[in-house]
């Protein structure tokens, strides 16, 4: 198989050997022919994307190549203009009670006069109903989730007085309330520091040993590596997907970001790549 512009090797390691249309068993999330347009100008083209069960998946790309936009598609809050979406092999709209969504955090309405327990609790109106009282079991397990992110001492605190790093917390707090089977963030470590980040981390690695699946949209290349098990890079087509050590690639590197980044440093995550 072969795209449009030629990059055969590149797409050798996102097919790989014995690709098929159908879904595996072992496919959570699965993507055929999305394609996404704003004002006639395609912003996602004929996207293939199979995502692992159990893996944590990192999507990657330029700014402007349709990362936030696959997934957005992908779960309905933008239309698609052709393709489909499998989850756990059937369509999205069936397994919906099977994902938790972790939006960024910059198109959050933080204004709202809501709690960070009223945020979290959100998380469990698919479970409890959206007009029930919570009871003192859901409120507990809403607490646990704070805490499991590093915030049940926030609890009563409006979200708007919170840093920017602590509200990403909190909307994981409640993706954790759902407890979901498939997890996913678009750009969770953006604008938080460093702790936060290796918080986050460690709760979506615990996600992953629990059996979860995680795939986040992520700008940070240099710790693709280190935080995720798979990649899958993009601009506007798919570039590349599989393993990191096979898809974390120089070509598939200058494919996606062409002159966007120095040689020395794309073989320098390439290198980084194949010794994960």
């Amino acid at each position: 198989m072969q795209s449009n512009d030629g990059n055969t090797g590149v797409l050798a390691a996102r097919i790989g050997p014995g690709h098929t249309d159908a879904p595996r068993q072992d496919t959570a999330l699965s993507v055929r022919g999305l394609t996404v347009s704003y004002a006639e100008k395609p912003a996602v083209f004929s996207v293939d994307a199979t995502f692992e069960t159990g893996a944590m998946t990192a999507i990657v790309g330029p700014n402007g190549a349709g990362k936030s936009t696959m997934l957005k598609a992908c779960l309905g809050i933008v239309p698609r203009l052709s393709g489909e979406v499998e989850v756990f092999g059937q369509p999205v709209d069936q397994a919906r009670h099977r994902i938790a969504y972790v939006p960024q955090r910059a198109s959050v309405d933080w204004d709202f006069p809501a709690t960070v327990l009223d945020v979290v609790k959100m998380g469990l109106y698919r479970s409890v109903g959206l007009f029930s009282r919570f009871t003192r079991g859901p409120e507990a397990r809403a607490r646990a989730c704070l805490e499991r992110v590093g915030m049940s001492g926030f609890a009563d605190r409006q979200i708007g007085q919170l840093s920017g790093g602590q509200q990403q917390r909190v909307f994981l707090a409640r993706a954790l309330a759902q407890d979901a089977d498939l997890y996913l963030l678009d750009e969770p470590f953006a604008g938080v520091d460093a702790a936060t980040e290796r918080a986050i981390v460690d709760v979506l690695k615990s996600l992953k040993a629990e059996g979860k699946t995680l795939v986040a949209v992520h700008h940070d290349l240099t710790t693709v590596p280190e935080y995720f098990d798979r990649v899958f890079m993009i601009n506007v087509r798919p570039v590349a997907e599989g393993p990191v050590a096979a898809a974390f690639t120089a070509d598939a590197l200058a494919t996606a970001y062409g002159g966007r980044l120095a040689a020395t440093h794309v073989d320098q995550l390439a290198l980084a790549g194949t010794s994960a």
